[in-house]
Parts: structure tokens; C-alpha cells; sequence
């Protein structure tokens, strides 16, 4: 009879793996509901764990400690899991803030549109660096969209209304500048050195290899069900799939999914769609992958 057991056991375990494989992908995941005024989680069956109201909130990540930081139109705060603000920064009056990012020693980054900088906020919420950018928007609102430093101690900044992106080195002098054919929301710096960008106007996606070469791009109608409108977030997970904060303003509210996940052949793996009680994301973060934001291990 144990070998009998044995048996049906070593038997079961290939057919676990198979079903395990064909089961559906599902992800908690933390979103910027940009219309609706908040920063929501969601789990992977739909339900909403926590929200926290934000004017216009465009940027947003889960911390080590269990906190969530955003950016807001007036600056950037980092939230508790029980709602408690437990740091703050408000820009300037006239500046608007579309970015943030948590930096390893505990600082956050900030980009200002209008203030035309980055800064660098310390826990006491007073800025301790400031880096001018220099541009030309000819909308001062598309000044900048993200903005992320890397492991080396740089800085990428989407000049959105200029159609580049700028790398910046440790005190905010250009390094290098890197021309699109599109309005660049969000880039990232990949840890073999690719670039990926998102361009809203020219509605599409694009992977540059060291040397700038497009090595992958999605292009505006080539997912089925999923064509690009206002793509602006960018999360690549470890597996190599891309997930795309597809923001659906300007007309096309509640035609089609907020956010999908697709493979490195093009393919659609996951897809989020709640028009009942989301109206627009920008930006999200993938919540079941195991990664420190603060230390740049969450590639968005």
C-alpha cells in the first residue's frame, strides 16, 4: 500500500505543476487613481485594501517599512497602513509635482514643474539639495514628468514638453541627452543599462539597448484589446514582462484596461479594468515580487 501511495504521489506532482502553470496570473498591486484623487491597493482578486485621498497623484511606491509614499500635484507624503501622514513635503506655491522616489538613505526625490528642479527632501520634510534643470517647456505644467536616481548616483529626467530625456550626474550637471519622436512620461534605467521609455503622444513604448538602438518597442494598436492611449507607467519584473500604467484621459475612460501586463512577445498576461470605481492610473507598483524600493531593486 505505501508504494501504491508513493506512486499516485510522484504522479500528482507533474499534474499540480500543470495547473499550477495554466492558472490565470493575478497581482496585488498599489495604483494612482489620477482623477479620482487617490492612491488605492488592490489584491489579486479586485478588492480594494486600502486607499488614501491625493490631489492628482501621479507616482506612488510600497516601502520596506509597510508605508506608501506618493507624489501629489503640491509636493509628496508618505503614508501608514492605518492612514497616518508620517512625513510630508509641500513645494513651493506654484510648483506642480508629477514624480518621487525613495532614496536608500531614507531621503526622497522630488521633481517640480514651474520651480524647474529636483530636490532631495530629508525626513524633516526641509529640502538638503537642490538641482536646477535646465529647459524650455512651452507648457510649464510639461515641464517634467518622472524622474529616478540610478545605483551610480544619476539622475533621468523626462523633459516631456522638449521630447528628451536627460541623464544628470550626482550635482545636476547633463551628462547626456537622449532626443525622441514622442513626449517621454516615464523612464527607466534597467540593470543591464537598457533604457525604457514611455511616450504619450506618440503613443508607444520603447526599449534602448548601451548604445540607444531599439531592442523592443510596442507600438500604439500592436496589442489586441490593449491599444496604447496616454501610456505613462513602467514596471518591469524580474520574469522580463512590462507592466504598463495605460492612462485613459482625454476621451477614453472606461473603453479598456487601466493597466496590463505583457511578455516579451507582446503577449497580454494580466490586465486590470475596474471603470466602477477607478476612473484614470498613471502610475502603479506590482506588490507580489519581493524587492527594497529604497535601494532601487523595483524597476519602475
Amino acid at each position: 500500500m505505501k508504494y501504491i501511495l508513493i506512486l499516485a504521489a510522484l504522479l500528482l506532482v507533474p499534474l499540480a505543476a500543470m495547473h499550477a502553470a495554466d492558472a490565470p496570473i493575478s497581482h496585488r498591486v498599489l495604483l494612482t487613481d489620477y482623477k479620482g484623487n487617490r492612491v488605492v491597493i488592490v489584491s489579486a482578486k479586485g478588492d480594494i485594501e486600502w486607499e488614501f485621498p491625493a490631489k492628482t497623484p501621479q507616482d506612488c511606491w510600497l516601502l520596506p517599512n509597510g508605508n506608501v509614499l506618493f507624489s501629489q500635484i503640491t509636493g509628496a507624503a508618505e503614508v501608514t497602513m492605518d492612514k497616518k501622514v508620517v512625513w510630508e513635503y509641500k513645494a513651493p506655491a506654484k510648483a506642480l509635482v508629477h514624480s518621487c522616489q525613495p532614496l536608500p538613505d531614507g531621503n526622497v526625490l522630488v521633481a517640480e514643474c514651474v520651480t524647474g528642479r529636483i530636490v532631495v527632501v530629508g525626513r524633516d520634510g526641509e529640502v538638503v539639495k537642490e538641482m536646477p534643470v535646465k529647459s524650455s517647456p512651452k507648457v510649464v505644467s510639461h515641464q517634467f514628468r518622472g524622474a529616478r536616481r540610478t545605483s551610480d548616483g544619476h539622475y533621468w529626467v523626462c523633459l516631456m514638453d522638449e521630447k528628451k530625456v536627460v541623464e544628470l550626474d550626482a550635482e545636476g550637471g547633463q551628462l547626456r541627452e537622449v532626443a525622441f519622436d514622442g513626449h517621454p512620461g516615464e523612464v527607466v534605467k534597467l540593470p543591464e543599462g537598457h533604457l525604457i521609455v514611455s511616450l504619450w503622444d506618440k503613443t508607444s513604448i520603447v526599449e534602448l539597448d548601451e548604445n540607444l538602438k531599439t531592442v523592443w518597442q510596442i507600438a500604439e494598436n500592436e496589442i489586441p484589446g490593449n491599444p496604447l492611449r496616454i501610456p505613462m507607467g513602467i514596471h518591469r519584473l524580474p520574469n522580463g514582462n512590462t507592466v504598463i500604467g495605460n492612462y485613459l484621459g482625454h476621451g477614453f475612460e472606461g473603453k479598456q484596461p487601466m493597466v496590463f501586463e505583457v511578455t516579451r512577445d507582446k503577449k497580454v498576461v494580466w490586465e486590470f479594468a475596474d471603470h466602477a470605481r477607478f476612473k484614470t492610473v498613471c502610475q502603479m507598483q506590482v506588490l507580489d515580487v519581493p524587492a527594497d524600493a529604497a535601494k532601487g531593486e523595483v524597476l519602475r
